[in-house]
């Protein structure tokens, strides 16, 4: 069983910018960022491919909403990634969570089928 420990999550206005973090306890193939705001379905942000093992390692695949303004990052010595949120709109507000998995992570339902983080709150001021 893999932990995950998200941080830095918070509070920032419009146009600015927060970096979370997600540490992992153990390994993983893949790890990514989903985001649910209220009322709102579940939505894959970003993920990168975390082991070295994999053909695909270090690609990373992007929301539409956010390409250009987020960038997902990795510090394998640390089993950490790292999500960059730069141009934050208040339509960016929203529960993050950080997600594993030691296995396939060619969609966001695969990504979403092994570990979780308990999420860290975004909220983005006009």
């Amino acid at each position: 069983q893999v932990q995950l420990v998200e941080s830095g999550g918070g509070s920032v206005q419009a146009g600015g910018s927060l970096r979370l973090s997600c540490a992992a306890s153990g390994y993983t193939y893949c790890m990514g960022w989903f985001r649910q705001a209220p009322g709102k379905e579940r939505e894959g942000v970003a993920r990168i491919y975390t082991s070295s093992r994999s053909s695909f390692y270090a690609d990373t695949y992007y929301a539409d909403s956010v390409k250009g303004r987020f960038t997902i990052s990795q510090d394998n010595a640390k089993n950490t990634v790292f999500l960059q949120m730069n141009s934050l709109k208040p339509e960016d507000t929203a529960m993050y969570y950080c997600a594993a998995t030691a296995s396939a992570c060619n969609t966001w339902s695969q990504l979403a089928d092994n570990y979780w983080g308990q999420g860290t709150q975004v909220t983005v001021s006009s």
